[in-house]
């Protein structure tokens, strides 16, 4: 496994220098599917970003990312089968170790007996109810590249490292293991260029600044959130190509700040057209919605 790990790191350092980040300029202002279009159809899937590529008006896709027993990227948020919206594929409801199991405690082809649409999300009322599997990032990339061809566009991906320091080698692998695994991923589907990869978890972004420097990274900062936008740079000890907050503590001030650094701010998940007119005008760069047919 170390000869493996290491033959990667030394291939996509090579793989790292022929890729041109400026082919594909960033969106002026992103406008992201949050999870897809996670108000409309079952989260991170497939058919959530299909519903998002469909508006004309977006250009991102955001995502969220876990690894599996067998080492597999799949797109999936929480740590554990929610079982909020997961089921069994036939629908009934999960039990025993399943409740609440660790996504890290099964293989790609286990994940495939559970079902995330079926049962649908009550926080998401106009969310379809179908059935949805957990996809690979892999198979989700080809599909989405495929339809946003179909249909003229090119995506950006906004994919989120889903880690925690206290839950390393339990919810998932460390952060060097996690980021490895996952941008093979977006080297090998040849969607470097439009990538960003964002995260909570400041050793996943410190990690892929220092050994993947033309990535872009965006350091995600929750509501509870009181550091400026330098002081939030001396923490990272880099300055991240964005900054995501919830929107909640999004202030012209901060804006501004950021802006000084040249640090774009993408606040997360706004979802009323009220919300996102007020952020458009404190000159925002970009925003993540669950419901982007907002836009």
């Amino acid at each position: 496994m170390i000869v493996l790990a290491t033959l990667f790191i030394n291939t996509s350092c090579a793989v790292k220098k022929s890729v041109n980040m400026d082919s594909l300029s960033f969106p002026t202002f992103a406008y992201e599917g949050h999870r897809g279009a996670r108000g409309l159809y079952p989260e991170n899937s497939i058919g959530a970003m299909k519903v998002a590529i469909d508006l004309p008006i977006v250009t991102t896709l955001e995502m969220d990312c876990h690894i599996t027993k067998d080492k597999k990227v799949v797109v999936y948020h929480d740590d554990f089968l929610n079982p909020k919206f997961v089921t069994y594929s036939d629908g009934k409801e999960l039990s025993g170790n399943d409740d609440k199991g660790l996504i890290y405690d099964y293989t790609y082809d286990q994940l495939q007996k559970f079902d995330i649409g079926l049962k649908g999300n009550v926080d998401f009322p106009q969310q379809i109810k179908t059935a949805t599997k957990i996809d690979l990032l892999a198979d989700l990339i080809e599909e989405s590249e495929k339809y946003a061809n179909s249909k003229g566009k090119k995506m950006f991906y906004n994919i989120e490292t889903k880690s925690n320091e206290k839950k390393d080698n339990k919810a998932h692998p460390e952060p060097k293991e996690f980021s490895d695994l996952l941008l093979k991923v977006v080297y090998d589907k040849g969607i470097a260029p439009r990538t960003v990869i964002q995260s909570f978890d400041k050793r996943t972004i410190q990690y892929i600044n220092k050994q993947y420097p033309s990535i872009r990274t965006s350091y995600l900062i929750d509501a509870k959130n009181t550091k400026t936008p330098q002081e939030l740079v001396a923490d990272l000890g880099f300055k991240p190509f964005i900054i995501s907050p919830n929107y909640k503590i999004v202030t012209k001030k901060f804006v501004d700040e950021a802006h000084i650094l040249g640090i774009k701010i993408i606040p997360w998940t706004v979802n009323t057209k009220e919300e996102i007119e007020a952020l458009k005008a404190l000159k925002v760069d970009g925003i993540i919605s669950d419901y982007p047919n907002l836009f």
